[in-house]
């Protein structure tokens, strides 16, 4: 957005001064992205940019890890894959149900000490990783959930839930009621009035929670290391174990698709709140 012709100079170099920082930032943020994409395309077999990659010479690029991370012999990636995305749908849709009942529950009036019951939701949050994830691996230990799915799904829907009551509290802020009170004045029950009124008013927000919780999930290494066996590998812990034991331009491939799988998840984000900015008539 362009400054009014009538801004100060002082202001408009402010204003171009902070666009430089800003950018500046955003590109220290993003530049090892910058050497994780062009060696996933590297021909040769060790993690280095090559004589023919840097003469940008067609013989110095290829997509043999992109391959070999599908295709290839005894690969454990495909496991990796499986579990990962069957661990991240069930923590995913977990942690939207309770953090969308939290956040509901939240923005009721009635609702005593949310204060103190906002801070322990998100506590996940603020706990280190470590801490968390021992925490969680004694009590899934005694339950006799160690090393299965079930104790991971639920391991991260304690991750993600937070995410969700985050994202669908601030999308409950300047939440018009009246629409809820017109509906039980028509003779609506409250499941009715929330699956018909409530729930398509807050979904943007829900959906963002959700992605994020899905990104938590998919990405999550800490608690995994603690609870996954040799069946629950995921793509995080097989990266790990990878880069450990077996550095191979492969990881560079897998790192590229979920660069790519995050951005998008958070380009929907944004377009999901700006969608229920729209609709709550916060912009027009």
């Amino acid at each position: 957005m362009s400054l009014p012709k009538y801004t100060p100079l002082n202001y408009r170099l402010w204003h171009y001064t902070y666009l430089i920082i800003c950018g500046l930032v955003f590109f220290f943020l993003i530049a090892p992205l910058f050497v994780i994409l062009p060696l996933s395309f590297n021909a040769e077999q060790y993690i280095h940019f090559s004589a023919k990659m840097l003469a940008l010479d067609p013989e110095g690029f290829s997509l043999r890890w992109y391959e070999d991370m599908i295709w290839g012999t005894k690969n454990p990636w495909g496991l990796a894959a499986k579990n990962s995305i069957i661990i991240a749908f069930f923590a995913t849709i977990g942690s939207t149900i309770l953090g969308t009942v939290a956040a509901l529950g939240l923005s009721s009036r009635h609702m005593p000490y949310k204060g103190a019951v906002m801070a322990l939701l998100i506590s996940p949050m603020i706990v280190p990783l470590i801490i968390s994830g021992t925490a969680i691996f004694f009590f899934m230990a005694k339950v006799g959930l160690a090393a299965t799915h079930t104790g991971i799904i639920l391991a991260h829907i304690i991750l993600g839930t937070p995410f969700v009551v985050i994202t669908v509290t601030a999308t409950l802020t300047g939440f018009d009621h009246s629409v809820t009170r017109a509906a039980a004045s028509l003779g609506s029950n409250p499941v009715n009035t929330f699956m018909k009124v409530t729930l398509p008013l807050i979904l943007p927000g829900v959906i963002s929670g959700a992605l994020f919780a899905f990104v938590t999930s998919f990405d999550e290494v800490v608690v995994v290391l603690f609870l996954a066996g040799l069946e629950n590998t995921t793509i995080p812990i097989q990266m790990w174990v990878g880069l450990r034991e077996q550095l191979s331009p492969t990881i560079m491939a897998v790192a590229t698709c979920l660069i790519i799988m995050s951005t998008l998840i958070l380009v929907t984000a944004e377009l999901l709140r700006r969608r229920s900015e729209r609709l709550r008539g916060i912009n027009r």
